[in-house]
């Protein structure tokens, strides 16, 4: 049987999602529990890869087996093999079809950015950092440029094994939190699929123009470009979050975890 699985982690510690021979990865720490849970080798295969530092409110992963266990049982079991700081929040059988990359319609992200003339503490790794005032019209402005169908190549990684830099922005929303002396902010979008780094250095434009490093018309020229050399450079991973895979609704998958509740 298929069995989809919901997880959240905090990536701070590790080398990214995908298995590396270093064993420093979240995917090697889920097979390692998993594999130890059911007493035979177990492989996963992921709704999107995240990089070295990036968290996640809900990653998807499917895998196969003959096991017959209760859905409850996978998530207990499997968390009590996992470090603290990874965790399944849910577990589903679905069909042979189903496929945790490839029946993804859409994927989510947030990023969070403290605006503060003193860099985070307890945030630290967990939040983006800038000291200048950032300026909310404008990036909204800009993002404007960035929605729809686009050949995003100037915000794609010199790595990215795409086969296609085409892709589709549904969602860009910009939101902010006032504090003492500082603002969080929150970038979410929402897209078919991602390139490798592409919202990264989405982010470092986005914040150029918002720090008045550039006017919001510029990002149409970046993307007009189709350059990496064109954009601003690539920003912190801190505070980015991979808030998980749109499925159909056929599928019955839940939409959210706990994790989503405590995010600015």
């Amino acid at each position: 049987m298929r069995i989809a699985l919901g997880i959240s982690y905090s990536g701070s510690a590790y080398e990214g999602w995908q298995s590396q021979l270093s064993g420093k990865t979240v995917q090697d720490q889920l097979e390692k529990a998993l594999s130890r849970f059911a007493v035979q080798p177990v492989r996963v295969m992921c709704a999107g890869r995240t990089d070295a530092g990036v968290h996640a409110l809900m990653q998807v992963a499917h895998f196969d087996t003959a096991l017959q266990r209760e859905t409850a049982s996978w998530v207990r079991g499997t968390n009590a093999f996992l470090p603290r700081d990874i965790a399944v929040q849910w577990a589903q059988p679905v069909p042979d079809e189903f496929h945790s990359r490839a029946s993804a319609i859409a994927r989510r992200y947030a990023y969070v950015v403290l605006e503060s003339p003193v860099r985070p503490s307890v945030e630290a790794g967990r939040v983006g950092w800038v000291y200048r005032p950032l300026d909310g019209d404008a990036m909204r402005q800009a993002a404007l440029h960035l929605m729809g169908e686009h050949d995003f190549s100037s915000f794609r990684a010199a790595q990215c094994q795409a086969k296609s830099p085409v892709k589709t922005m549904n969602l860009i929303e910009i939101s902010q939190r006032a504090g003492a002396g500082s603002r969080y902010w929150r970038f979410e979008f929402e897209a078919n699929a991602f390139l490798h780094h592409m919202i990264r250095n989405i982010m470092g434009c986005l914040l150029a123009v918002g720090q008045g490093n550039q006017p919001p018309e510029w990002l149409a020229g970046v993307v007009a470009a189709r350059r990496r050399d064109a954009a601003a450079p690539t920003f912190s991973p801190d505070g980015l979050y991979f808030l998980g895979p749109v499925y159909e609704e056929r599928h019955g998958l839940p939409s959210r975890t706990a994790a989503y509740d405590w995010l600015p």
